[in-house]
């Protein structure tokens, strides 16, 4: 009886290794087709990602709206404070959205255009003035002297065609963000938003179900951490950006800048990269400035902004972050150099809060780990 039965086992596990053999080839076989149905179905269920990333950036001004809301005392405002949270954040969110719409993009849209336009003439007053440069300039050696003449023929505007932006722009907006999809993800953020308790609590319930006591509390532990770096990161360089954006784009119309509110915009937007970013946008900008403007305005334009650049760094970033994340300016650095190498300019937002908590879980594994070094040798030391 053990034979008949060890003959069956043998023979079943050679079956189910062919067909398993059978069903790798085929996958592999088949792999650009299954890849395809993959990246099919991520593109579908985008709209639900799109929801959590927005419920996400919204969750705390909801929580802060609730709090303030059952703190009324009026029993119906008070038992619908979740609802009218979520409802206030929204309204301010659209009247955000409109005056974006309306008012800073068409002004920032105005200056790409005309920028855009000039692009060619820019460019040959550029390479006029660096021709009537001294020939024993320090700019003037034979490396730059190469490089210059190698893009002097270069018709520089028939990259920069508005009408192939805009298609490229409109092209991509349809991608990403067309009238269902946002719908969508609207919806579910809303969801998620209203329902983020019992989401909550059956997480938490799923996780405990699964790991161990310990590992669940180390998981509770390690993903709240991760969520305030996460929100306070991504929440405070936003509100960053729009100060440093509307104060570098008033003191730059007010100096009499050319595409101020563009220039505005782009350091704005580029300062949510710590370190890099504002070096990078100021650098940009000062290029412009100096075509645009002459050298002087560009001296000016550099030494007004590294200005506000420091009271943005000592005093107003400070005052909205509250505390730092207490990472280095060379992990800093080394996180954009590489998040930016590998996923570009997202890489190089997020991989600062990434390399925070990465920082946070080896700094925790070095005092576990010298904990139990330590206890060893008190253990020695006592035998």
């Amino acid at each position: 009886m053990n034979e008949v039965k060890n003959h069956w086992k043998k023979w079943m596990y050679w079956f189910i290794l062919g067909v398993a053999m059978i069903i790798v080839y085929k996958a592999l076989d088949s792999f650009t087709d299954i890849m395809g149905a993959i990246g099919n179905f991520f593109s579908i269920i985008s709209p639900f990602f799109a929801g959590i990333f927005i419920a996400y950036l919204l969750y705390m001004p909801c929580r802060k709206f609730e709090e303030k809301y059952k703190k009324i005392k009026l029993k119906f405002i008070s038992k619908k404070s979740r609802a009218l949270s979520i409802f206030s954040v929204y309204l301010i969110a659209i009247i955000l959205v409109i005056i974006l719409i309306n008012c800073i993009l068409p002004v920032v849209f105005e200056s790409v255009t005309d920028l855009i336009s000039n692009i060619q003439v820019y460019y040959e007053t550029a390479i006029n003035k660096y021709n009537e440069l001294p020939e024993n300039s320090l700019i003037k050696q034979d490396v730059v002297k190469e490089e210059i003449a190698n893009i002097q023929n270069i018709d520089i505007k028939q990259y920069f065609k508005l009408d192939k932006l805009l298609a490229y722009i409109i092209s991509a907006l349809g991608a990403v963000t067309s009238l269902f999809d946002v719908f969508v993800a609207v919806i579910v953020s809303i969801y998620i938003l209203a329902e983020r308790d019992q989401i909550m609590d059956f997480l938490k319930r799923f996780a405990l179900a699964i790991f161990k006591e310990n590992t669940y509390k180390n998981i509770d532990k390690y993903f709240n951490n991760s969520n305030e770096i996460f929100f306070k990161f991504v929440a405070s360089q936003f509100l960053d950006a729009i100060v440093v954006g509307i104060l570098v784009t008033i003191a730059m119309s007010i100096m009499g800048i050319k595409y101020a509110p563009l220039l505005g915009f782009f350091i704005g937007l580029f300062n949510m990269i710590p370190y890099i970013g504002a070096i990078i946008a100021v650098a940009v900008s000062a290029i412009i400035t100096l075509i645009t403007g002459g050298l002087s305005q560009a001296i000016w334009m550099l030494i007004v902004v590294i200005i506000l650049q420091q009271i943005d760094a000592n005093i107003i970033n400070p005052k909205i972050i509250g505390q730092s994340l207490k990472i280095s300016p060379l992990l800093v650095i080394f996180s954009i150099t590489v998040g930016g190498a590998y996923f570009g300019i997202l890489g190089m937002f997020l991989a600062v809060p990434i390399m925070a908590v990465i920082k946070i879980l080896i700094e925790d594994y070095i005092k576990y780990k010298l904990s139990i070094k330590k206890r060893n040798i008190q253990i020695e030391e006592k035998e």
